[in-house]
């Protein structure tokens, strides 16, 4: 498929300046950029979307400049309904060189055929699945390298009233207050805009024009909520230096079962990191992998498009295998195998999978695992230390809102430390793994 063609396929396409997709094709300048402000140490499944629709636009031969905000992120992208609390400069450094690994990690994981190995858990497990099809392994092979930039290395030195005879001139404050997160703010029952974040597209719309100077870069890519601060950009570059630039969005990705977007502000993350970078912003890969396996039938088409590398003939393979016998759950299966080797690479894909198989098979004893073996489950499952009660563990780990809630689920015999049933709040001093109920796991260590 031609780029215009896979970005509708996928899905991969809402608000934009270009009128015809096909321009995509020719397109004189093949260059974009894509920002992330470090606003959590962690980026989310909603992010994850828009960089897949990166690594699609590098898999045509597009080079991708991903930008890290260290200065945006000082401010806060503004929200509709309040302003953001500002976060101290330390823990933005934090979250920015967290975010840029993840970023690169995404990228090189959807424009790369291959992911670097490593052992799998016990037995032989599932094969890896293939993951691109319909021509796109050339395409994978011959991507451009990722360009990682931050804004805050053209701001830092920057001084106030050169910003504001700059960029402060080139825009009316009508054209500002028209914007509709600005109506919300400052409207009837708003909850009032700062300074600072009203100035927030101004400083977005100047790193499109600083990108346009230096590197050529006259496309930038966004979620559909960001594209009204992008447009800023495409005045900036026109005003000032008489070019020509374009923005492309992509829709927001909606949880089919609360309707609401996926994303940290919604409440329920699913996040990119594997382990806690220090604020808990971590979803663990056997998690990760339950969340995409547990979607509905009338999300898996329109996830599996947007979040894998199948491509368009494999995707109808799949589909159509799963809805001929749809309690088998083909299409949950090849998503969830899908996007974790996007996020983890093959061989977590790999090790994972095995792992399932493990938990889920009723003729495992768990009896039988050694203490390396429960010890290497750890790195996909949650983990706790020896020494703690198992109503604390239980509560600590997620798996019991409370410690009375906790107490229940040992009375009622739904907690199993190696296989066998406890109604007891015991100490788990030894290496062990705890099940509560059908599919949540703990490992002592």
């Amino acid at each position: 498929m031609k780029l215009s063609e896979e970005l509708i396929y996928r899905g991969f396409k809402a608000e934009t300046t270009i009128e015809n997709p096909e321009d995509l094709d020719n397109r004189a300048s093949k260059k974009f950029y894509f920002g992330a402000d470090p606003s959590a140490d962690s980026l989310t499944i909603g992010n994850l979307a828009a960089l897949m629709m990166c690594a699609c636009f590098a898999r045509h031969g597009y080079q991708p400049y991903l930008l890290v905000g260290g200065a945006t992120g000082q401010i806060g992208d503004p929200k509709e309904n309040g302003e953001r609390e500002l976060k101290p400069l330390e823990e933005v450094e934090h979250n920015k060189q967290c975010i840029k690994e993840q970023v690169e990690r995404v990228i090189d994981n959807a424009t790369s055929r291959h992911a670097p190995s490593r052992p799998s858990l016990r037995g032989s497990g599932a094969q890896s699945a293939p993951v691109v099809a319909d021509g796109l392994e050339a395409a994978l092979s011959n991507h451009p390298g990722v360009v990682l930039v931050d804004n805050y290395d053209w701001f830092k030195d920057m001084k106030y009233l050169d910003f504001l005879r700059e960029v402060g001139k080139a825009f009316s404050m009508t054209q500002l207050l028209d914007r509709q997160f600005v109506q919300n703010r400052i409207g009837e029952g708003g909850a009032g805009i700062s300074y600072a974040e009203f100035s927030y597209t101004l400083i977005q719309g100047y790193d499109f024009l600083h990108l346009y100077r230096e590197y050529g870069v006259d496309l930038q890519l966004c979620g559909a909520d960001q594209y009204g601060n992008c447009t800023s950009g495409i005045h900036l570059i026109r005003r000032l230096e008489g070019g020509e630039a374009d923005v492309w969005s992509t829709p927001l990705i909606i949880d089919p079962v609360t309707g609401r977007k996926f994303g940290k502000s919604e409440g329920n993350a699913i996040w990119l990191a594997a382990s806690d970078n220090g604020d808990g912003n971590y979803t663990s890969i056997f998690d990760f992998y339950q969340f995409w396996l547990n979607q509905p039938d009338e999300a898996v088409e329109s996830l599996i498009k947007t979040y894998t590398l199948f491509g368009k003939d494999e995707i109808e393979a799949i589909l159509k295998e799963h809805f001929e016998a749809p309690e088998k759950r083909v299409a949950q299966k090849a998503l969830a195998r899908g996007v974790t080797e996007v996020l983890h690479g093959r061989e977590n894909a790999d090790a994972i999978e095995n792992l399932i198989g493990l938990l889920f098979d009723k003729n495992t004893n768990f009896a039988d695992f050694s203490e390396d073996e429960l010890k290497e489950f750890g790195e996909y499952l949650p983990t706790a230390k020896k020494g703690s009660s198992l109503v604390d563990l239980l509560v600590d780990n997620g798996l019991a809102e409370s410690k009375k809630k906790a107490r229940e689920f040992i009375s009622q015999g739904a907690i199993t430390i190696n296989g066998e049933k406890t109604k007891e709040d015991v100490v788990a001093d030894q290496v062990a793994i705890v099940k509560k109920g059908k599919n949540k796991f703990v490992i002592v260590k």
